[in-house]
């Protein structure tokens, strides 16, 4: 049983995807944490802002007594704008990185399925020359026998 070229390359472009899957599921797995990490931080934001605003909403009744802790509530906010930001921040840094995981595998695996194309029909090709030679030389031998 002869294996051809072609079952020869999609044996090999079936291992480069399941490599390919294998190498996404790394930036997918990060991507849920980073995910479910943002999710915590917006329910502790919108556990913290209610009170938050309660705080407020009574700080500007009465200003002079309580700008003091109107300050200490402000700082908080800060704090949870920072990490938000942070958030933010890793969030769209793992969507880079995913998209550049996903594009230089693609741009490999189309590479090679052309050099693979490429070196089948070079096979194809030097195998049909070789048949040509082979009934050439056949012919030639024939007209020298049927000549002599």
């Amino acid at each position: 049983m002869s294996v051809s070229g072609w079952e020869i390359a999609a044996l090999i472009a079936a291992g480069a995807f399941l490599l390919l899957v294998g190498a996404l599921a790394v930036p997918i797995l990060k991507l849920r944490k980073t995910v479910d990490a943002a999710t915590r931080a917006i329910n502790e934001l919108t556990d913290q802002a209610g009170p938050l605003l309660s705080s407020v909403h009574v700080s500007v009744d009465g200003v002079n007594e309580t700008l003091v802790g109107v300050n200490g509530q402000l700082a908080k906010v800060d704090t949870m704008t920072d990490h938000v930001q942070q958030v933010t921040t890793n969030v769209s840094a793992l969507t880079s990185l995913f998209a550049a995981t996903l594009a230089n595998p693609m741009v490999k695996v189309a590479a090679f399925t052309y050099g693979v194309r490429k070196a089948a029909a070079a096979r194809q090709r030097s195998d049909v020359e070789r048949e040509v030679r082979t009934s050439m030389k056949a012919r030639r031998a024939r007209h020298r026998r049927g000549v002599s």
